[in-house]
């Protein structure tokens, strides 16, 4: 009989409850998805116009994506650390946007960057300006820039929360690397309508409290789970329930989605009590704490087994795609490659697997004998462990990068602009819309994960070809949101949701697959960098302009109808305010070219999959035979 306190231990070192516990900090640590609610509130305190609003966005983005030191960071710090360093930056980012919009500190200037290159100079240090400017000057500066650096430095803590789950998952995962990655970035982006909702559940007239929520909501989480959430040997805790475990995570995740979409259209259709609104908050949080039992019905209801007896993987599995071997099968299987005839790559799995254990077994044989030399291929090939420097110099990497770019990039200029989009089109209440496209992004992120999973283990087939087909649906959805018809807002919403988050349950995946796990938080978050790259160009350059020309087109138009109708007051009217756009048109020409580039990344996504096909060949084809 095992004692108690035996028990707690296995299930504390469970990496079931790793998963668990990273999905609830991933269930709120999407908030760069709730933009599209904040800029609202931050333009109407702010008087902000369409353009400072977008380069809010692209801060916020930048904030999102920047995260390239944090692999580094997890090598060297307790990863409890890098998660509290987050925590942190998101509780002073958001905390003190709160303090502004709320005017309990000056309001301030959105953008000064020329002024702090004038003030600052190129190699000027930060002291020497100080005794050049008086304290007011240099104040002004100082908060002229502090909208955005906030903002960045706010969404920037999701970062931190990101790479440690991710990291801590997809090693205790090794065998799974497609459904959790999915789940994981899914719960991320279903964090929108999670707080969302308990926004309504506040219930408070004061716009601003959004603000303080995502300031303070995610920090709290992150502080009771930190100390859970890490590696613990997960590829010896191999079980037959696995299967059935995943089912039932991917069961609660779609209800968990259906009872979220149920409930925000009750709520915008219908007006609900506080009572009703409340026990609809309690049931969400019962479906969010529901995997809960997984952990614990493996630690509590049968016997733990001691590390040492846990089920190990069988030794063909041990070698996991992205793991080097032994050195001098490494360099008899880079032999192989040089030496197999290209017909063979063309031979069903089993007779391909067996032409080239022949040519393996002869080379082997050559070498011993030392009728051959064997030679060093420099650097690693694909599936197996790169570095971040090694990767740069790869076309393949590239090609996902650029992809992504496109790709995400495209829905994420919808995501920043779906409030405004949503007004320009008559609709008042902007959070239904941020609302959904969250579901359906979390819905994206656990459906692109699961079928291409099935793609790369039934057929052995490129995972990047999933990735062509979400970019293929996203077209769809950037051509309804253009042509503005009626409900097309609801559509468009669905398949970009769907479309964008699919992308990130992929390509984390197909990463750690072609360039291995050893450094999976170094390349994660150098391509995470597609999305600020993007949005820049895409939204705080394209959509914004557009935007802008066609409310001044409009502001103009208006202002010659008062002027023919020999209105005294049309010179006074609208003066402070910011001009609005209306219609369809203020977004036509952004959304079409969105969707035109969403062809050309699915036309660099068929490219990878082309020159990836022998790898995840290799990779995948044995659990085929």
């Amino acid at each position: 009989m095992i004692r108690l306190p035996e028990r707690f231990r296995a299930f504390f070192n469970n990496r079931w409850l790793v998963f668990v516990a990273a999905m609830w900090i991933q269930s709120c640590a999407g908030i760069g998805y709730l933009f599209g609610s904040i800029s609202p509130v931050i333009k109407s305190t702010l008087n902000y116009n369409q353009r400072q609003v977008a380069r809010l966005g692209v801060a916020k983005d930048i904030g999102d994506s920047i995260g390239f030191w944090i692999g580094s960071l997890c090598e060297i710090l307790p990863l409890w650390a890098v998660l509290l360093i987050g925590a942190l930056q998101n509780l002073i980012g958001y905390g003190w946007v709160w303090l502004i919009i709320t005017h309990r500190v000056p309001t301030l200037p959105l953008w000064a960057m020329d002024e702090l290159v004038v003030l600052l100079g190129p190699t000027f240090p930060l002291g020497l300006v100080m005794n050049q400017c008086n304290f007011e000057t240099f104040d002004n500066v100082f908060w002229s820039l502090s909208m955005c650096i906030l903002i960045f430095v706010g969404t920037n803590g999701e970062t931190y929360f990101n790479t440690v789950d991710l990291v801590s998952c997809v090693q205790n995962f090794p065998k799974s690397r497609g459904p959790v990655v999915g789940i994981l970035k899914g719960f991320s982006g279903l964090s929108g309508a999670i707080l969302t909702q308990i926004y309504t559940l506040i219930h408070s007239p004061d716009h601003a409290s959004l603000v303080f929520m995502v300031a303070v909501g995610p920090a709290m989480v992150v502080f009771g789970l930190m100390l859970i959430v890490r590696p613990v040997g997960g590829h010896r805790q191999v079980r037959p329930s696995d299967g059935f475990s995943f089912t039932f995570i991917y069961g609660v995740c779609l209800l968990l989605a259906a009872y979220l979409m149920g409930v925000m259209l009750l709520e915008d259709l219908v007006d609900l009590s506080h009572t009703v609104v409340t026990i609809f908050t309690a049931i969400l949080f019962v479906l969010v704490l529901v995997p809960i039992v997984i952990p614990v019905s493996l630690s509590f209801s049968s016997e733990p087994k001691a590390p040492e007896t846990e089920a190990f993987l069988t030794e063909p599995q041990k070698e996991e795609p992205g793991k080097s071997g032994q050195d001098t099968t490494e360099v008899i299987f880079s032999e192989v490659e040089d030496e197999k005839p290209k017909e063979v790559d063309l031979l069903p799995a089993s007779e391909r697997q067996k032409r080239i254990a022949q040519l393996q077994t002869k080379l082997f044989q050559a070498a011993a004998e030392g009728a051959v030399r064997i030679k060093r291929r420099r650097g690693p090939r694909r599936g197996e462990d790169f570095t971040l420097m090694q990767a740069l110099i790869k076309a393949d990497f590239w090609l996902i990068f650029f992809s992504l770019l496109l790709g995400s990039g495209s829905g994420l200029t919808v995501i920043d602009n779906l409030g405004q989009m949503s007004q320009s089109l008559g609709y008042d209440n902007t959070h239904i819309f941020v609302s959904m496209i969250s579901i359906w992004n979390f819905l994206g992120r656990i459906g692109g994960g699961y079928f291409s999973e099935m793609i790369v283990r039934d057929y052995a087939y490129p995972r990047p070809v999933s990735m062509a087909v979400a970019q293929v649906i996203m077209a769809f959805g950037h051509f309804f949101f253009a042509m503005g018809w009626p409900g097309a807002l609801y559509i468009g919403t669905l398949l970009i949701g769907l479309g964008y988050g699919a992308h990130w349950a992929i390509v984390p995946a197909a990463a750690s697959e072609l360039f291995g796990l050893k450094n999976f938080g170094a390349l994660y978050n150098f391509l995470t960098l597609a999305n600020p790259a993007g949005s820049l160009v895409f939204s705080g350059v394209i959509a914004s302009s557009i935007y802008d020309r066609e409310a001044e087109k409009q502001a103009h138009h208006h202002h010659q109808q008062q002027q023919n109708m020999g209105s005294i007051f049309s010179g006074m009217l609208g003066l402070d305010d910011p001009p609005k756009c209306e219609g369809s048109i203020c977004f036509f020409l952004t959304s079409m070219i969105m969707s035109g580039l969403c062809i050309i990344a699915v036309v660099l996504s068929m490219i990878l999959v082309r020159r990836t096909k022998i790898v995840y060949a290799n990779l995948y084809g044995n659990s085929r035979t």
